[in-house]
């Protein structure tokens, strides 16, 4: 008797999980950059725990290499545009340019300092966890499913979001295909001919694959409406709007604890209870059947309330001015570790050892990989 395989966690659980970390990466605007460093890392260590074999489950690595992307530019326009005049220790100087009075806050060229190097590249690593975090999760649920999730009146913008996220992990995977192909057959796929034999037949199963998209949406009756009355769908988004609005609000009052941090989380409940009430209401022009809906059980708590306590610790150690969270490098000092968003951010690392590794297809993987290269060969 053969072992059921157990089943895949629910993408919106990943989601939740992902989202609290990219949030607790924005908490300051000069962070501290060890805790951003042990963001990234959680996030790779529990995409590499509990990934599976699917397309998008390579994606990371894209995400990663876009990370480093990212610090590179903001560091060179730091050197290139960066302010000057702030004290520090002077790395080299570059030919300055004469501006305006009214461009005082930018300058071309001039004293560039280690301190103001660092500070871009803190600032920049900032942005790349905060990509790292939402690559994890797009490494981790299939959007297909999320889709599946979503509710009724948010379908259509979900098609839109599900096409965008699946845009990535498809043409690596086709990138793939076509190479392994070429290098079946000999031909190089390096340098300026490999790209130039690369890029044609991938555009080509871009635009097949498009084609069967929208034949597939017409074929299931995609944007059919249901008749609703004027009155409730004005009230319905009159009520949706309200409570953006007010998520709006409540997101600027956790975020900047100095404005009004203890309305934030009851602002941001009374948003969340507005817009499913307005959401609700406008999903019923919309008719739906799902076929074997995901369960949400133990494993899909687990994770997102680790993600959830990593998002507390911070707020709570932002709330009560924990020491090492906001950083300075004038002058230039080692950061110290806040203990507590260390804490959370461990916890956030849960999921590698609560959700089971998914249990590879080896021959399913294989097949599939070698019907891709014969149809690229056809």
């Amino acid at each position: 008797m053969t072992r059921r395989p157990s089943r895949s966690l629910h993408p919106l659980a990943w989601w939740v999980w992902a989202v609290c970390l990219a949030v607790v990466a924005m908490q300051s605007l000069n962070p501290n950059p060890f805790l951003l460093l042990l963001i990234c890392g959680v996030a790779c260590f529990v995409v590499s725990s509990c990934r599976g074999n699917e397309p998008w489950a390579r994606s990371l690595t894209f995400f990663l290499r876009l990370g480093v992307v990212i610090i590179a530019i903001r560091v060179a326009i730091e050197i290139l545009f960066g302010q000057r005049g702030l004290p520090g220790h002077v790395l080299f100087t570059l030919p300055r340019a004469p501006l305006p009075s009214w461009a005082a806050a930018v300058s071309i060229g001039g004293a560039v300092t280690l301190e103001s190097i660092l500070t871009a590249f803190v600032l920049g690593l900032q942005i790349a966890v905060v990509v790292v975090c939402f690559g994890a999760a797009n490494s981790l649920a299939s959007p297909y499913r999320l889709l599946r999730c979503l509710p009724a009146v948010l379908y259509e913008a979900g098609v839109a979001v599900t096409v965008a996220l699946s845009f990535t992990p498809e043409l690596m995977e086709s990138i793939a295909a076509v190479r392994q192909a070429r290098r079946l057959r000999g031909i190089p796929t390096k340098g300026l001919r490999g790209l130039r034999g690369v890029a044609v037949p991938v555009l080509e199963g871009a635009l097949d694959r498009s084609l069967q998209l929208a034949t597939s949406m017409d074929a299931r009756g995609y944007g059919r409406r249901e008749a609703t009355k004027s009155t409730v769908r004005r009230v319905a988004t009159g009520v949706t709007v309200l409570g953006l609005l007010l998520a709006a609000i409540g997101v600027y009052g956790v975020i900047d604890s100095s404005s009004m941090f203890g309305l934030g989380l009851p602002i941001i409940t009374l948003a969340f209870a507005l817009c499913a009430v307005g959401m609700a209401v406008s999903g019923r022009r919309s008719t739906r059947t799902r076929y074997r809906p995901d369960a949400w059980g133990l494993p899909e708590w687990c994770v997102s309330a680790s993600g959830v306590i990593a998002l507390t610790a911070m707020l709570v150690a932002r709330a009560i001015n924990v020491s090492g969270i906001v950083v300075s490098f004038h002058p230039l000092v080692v950061p110290a570790l806040p203990l507590l968003p260390v804490a959370g951010i461990l916890i956030a690392a849960a999921p590698a050892f609560v959700v089971p590794a998914p249990r590879p297809s080896t021959t399913r993987a294989r097949a599939r990989s070698r019907a891709e290269v014969e149809a690229v060969g056809a």
